[in-house]
C-alpha cells in the first residue's frame, strides 16, 4: 500500500541504493515497496537538500524525523505552512457553540482559495490536535489518594403506591492504587448526604487516605481561582476531623482525576447494567443491591494483573490508611443572627430562640449547629453561649446567667405559687405549713401572698428552721397571722417564752360585755 510505513531499516536501504544510482523501479522490485511510496520517502529525503552521502551519515533519530514526522515531511508546502499558523485559533473556534469543520473549512476556503480540500484540511487538523492531547502516566502510592466524582448517570428509586420516580444521584469513590471502589446512592446531591457518604466510604475501606481529589464540586469549592481553591467552612470541618488534605482538579480537566473516571465506566458496567432491569422503592434497598454487586466486583481477579481488587487493597493498601476518628462526623450548618432586645438569637431552621447575655444585645452574632448542640459566637473565636438543641417544645431557649438582674428576679416570682411554698413549709415543720397555709389564703388573689410567703422562706433560712417552727408555734395562738408578726416574733426572741397564757391574744370576760348568747 501507499501509505503503509516502512521500517528505519529499509529506508538507511533506500539511501545506499540511491547513493549508488541505483533506478526507482529496481528499488522498489528490490526491497518490495511500492512505487508510489518509494516516491513518498524519496520527496521527504530531498526535501532536507542533503545529498543520499550526507544522509548516509545521519543518526536514526534524525532519519526518523525526516521521514516519519508527518510537519516535517509537508514543510515545502506552502499550503501546510499557511494551514499550520492557524491550528491554535482554529481548535479555539472549533470550542465555541455551533462551529463545526465544515463551516471552519469553508471559511479557510474562501480565504485561500488553492488551500487544501475539505479532507485533507480535517486531516491536518486533527493530526495536530492529536498531538496537543498527550496523555501522561501516573505512578500511584498506595494510601496516598481518594479519587471522588459523581456518575453522570443518576439511579431510580419508584414510589410503590403513586408510581412517582425519584432521581438518586449516584458518587464513586476510588483509591487508584488498588482501585478498590465504594459506590452509594444518595438521596440528593446536597451537601450534607454528600459528607455523609464521604464518612460511610472512610468506614468502608477502614481507614483514611492522606489526600482526596474531586473536581470542582459545588458541594466542595465556595471560590474557585485558577491556581487555588477556597473550600467551605463544612469541608474543612470534615478534612479536619479525619485528618486529611482536600484537592480539588482544574476546571474542566477530567484527566486530572483519570481513575475515578474510569471508576465511573465501571458502575455502569458492573451496577447499572445489572441493575437495569430490577425496580427499588426503597434507597436502602437499592444500596444494599449496590453493594452486593461491588463486592463481586472487588472479588474479580484482574485481567493483566494478579489477585483481585480486594486482595491489591489488603496487601499492599489497607494497613497504610490513617485510622478513623473514634466518633463520626456530624455536619455543623453555620448561620448569622442578630440579638434581639430579649438577648436571644434565633434559629432560622427550627424557629426557636437561644439566649446570650444581655450585653450582646444588638450585636451580630455567628450561630453554629448540629444535630445535638447550637454554639454561638462573636467573631471567628469568641463563643458566648452553648444549648442543646431543641426541636421540640419552648420556642425559647433560656439561661438564667444570660437575663440581666431585673429579668431574673421577675422570673422567680413567674415561678412561684402554693405547692412551691408549702413544699419549702413541710421540709421546717407542720406548724410552719399552717402560718403558709393562712397567708396564702389571706388574699383575694392567691399570687397577691407569694412576696409575704418568700419573706418567710428568708426569715426560716436567717433564724434557722427549729427557732423559725416554734415562731409558727406561737404566732398560730392568735387570731391573724403575717409576715410582720413572725419577724417580731424571731427579733424580740418571744418563742423562748416556755408558757404562754391561753388568754393573751382573747379578749378577757367582763359583765358589760354580752356573749354570744346574746344574740340568738
Amino acid at each position: 500500500m501507499a501509505n503503509t510505513p516502512i521500517s528505519m531499516v529499509k529506508v538507511k536501504r533506500i539511501i545506499q541504493l540511491r547513493a549508488e544510482n541505483t533506478s526507482k523501479l529496481k528499488i522498489s522490485k528490490q526491497l518490495k515497496i511500492h512505487r508510489k511510496t518509494l516516491d513518498t520517502y524519496l520527496a521527504k529525503l530531498a526535501s532536507t537538500g542533503k545529498s543520499y552521502q550526507n544522509l548516509l551519515k545521519c543518526s536514526e533519530a534524525d532519519l526518523g524525523k525526516i521521514v516519519y514526522d508527518p510537519l516535517n515531511a509537508r514543510t515545502t508546502d506552502v499550503r501546510f505552512i499557511e494551514l499550520q499558523k492557524q491550528f491554535p485559533r482554529l481548535l479555539e473556534e472549533l470550542s465555541r457553540t455551533g462551529v463545526t469543520r465544515q463551516l471552519l473549512w469553508e471559511e479557510y476556503k474562501s480565504a485561500n482559495p488553492k488551500g487544501y480540500g475539505y479532507t485533507q484540511f480535517c486531516e491536518h487538523l486533527a493530526r495536530y490536535n492529536l498531538r496537543n492531547k498527550a496523555t501522561m502516566h501516573f505512578t500511584h502510592r498506595p494510601a496516598e489518594y481518594l479519587q471522588v466524582d459523581f456518575a453522570g448517570k443518576p439511579l431510580k428509586i419508584v414510589n410503590p403506591h403513586t408510581g412517582q420516580i425519584t432521581k438518586c444521584p449516584v458518587l464513586v469513590c476510588v483509591l487508584p492504587f488498588s482501585k478498590h471502589i465504594y459506590v452509594e446512592a444518595l438521596p440528593s446531591a446536597k451537601q450534607e448526604h454528600v459528607f455523609n457518604c464521604l464518612s460511610r466510604c472512610m468506614e468502608y475501606f477502614g481507614g483514611v487516605p492522606r489526600n482526596i481529589l474531586s473536581d470542582n464540586m459545588k458541594q466542595y469549592i465556595k471560590k474557585n481561582e485558577k491556581y487555588e481553591f477556597k473550600f467551605s467552612e463544612t469541608v474543612d470541618q470534615w478534612a479536619t476531623h479525619y485528618n486529611t488534605n482536600l484537592e480539588a482538579t482544574r476546571v474542566r480537566k477530567p484527566k486530572d482525576k483519570p481513575t475515578v473516571e474510569g471508576g465511573v465506566y465501571v458502575a455502569y458496567l458492573r451496577i447499572y447494567a445489572r441493575l437495569r432491569n430490577e425496580t427499588f422503592h426503597d434507597l436502602f434497598f437499592l444500596n444494599n443491591r449496590i453493594h452486593e454487586l461491588l463486592a463481586v466486583h472487588q472479588d474479580q481477579p484482574f485481567q493483566k494483573l494478579s489477585g483481585s481488587r480486594y486482595e491489591q487493597f489488603v496487601t499492599h493498601e489497607r494497613h497504610l490508611l490513617k485510622p478513623l476518628p473514634p466518633e463520626p462526623f456530624e455536619i455543623k450548618h453555620i448561620t448569622t443572627g442578630k440579638v434581639l432586645r430579649n438577648y436571644h438569637v434565633m434559629l432560622g431552621e427550627d424557629g426557636r430562640f437561644y439566649s446570650v447575655h444581655y450585653q450582646y444585645i444588638g450585636q451580630r452574632t455567628r450561630i453554629v449547629y448540629d444535630q445535638h448542640t447550637v454554639e454561638i459566637f462573636i467573631g471567628i473565636h469568641k463563643r458566648i453561649a452553648t444549648h442543646k438543641r431543641k426541636h421540640t417544645g419552648d420556642l425559647y431557649i433560656t439561661c438564667e446567667d444570660h437575663m440581666p438582674p431585673k429579668h431574673l428576679k421577675y422570673k422567680e416570682i413567674l415561678g412561684w405559687d402554693a405547692d412551691y411554698f408549702l413544699s419549702v413549709a413541710q421540709k421546717i415543720g407542720e406548724n410552719s405549713v399552717a402560718v403558709f397555709k393562712k397567708i396564702l389564703a389571706s388574699k383575694d388573689f392567691v399570687e397577691q401572698s407569694y412576696l409575704s410567703c418568700r419573706g418567710l422562706i428568708k426569715l426560716s433560712e436567717q433564724y434557722g428552721h427549729q427557732q423559725f417552727e416554734q415562731a409558727c408555734i406561737r404566732a398560730l395562738k392568735g387570731s391573724r397571722v403575717n409576715y410582720g408578726i413572725i419577724k417580731r416574733i424571731l427579733e424580740k426572741k418571744m418563742y423562748l417564752l416556755n408558757e404562754v397564757p391561753e388568754d393573751l391574744f382573747t379578749i378577757p370576760r367582763h359583765p358589760n360585755v354580752r356573749g354570744g348568747e346574746s344574740y340568738k
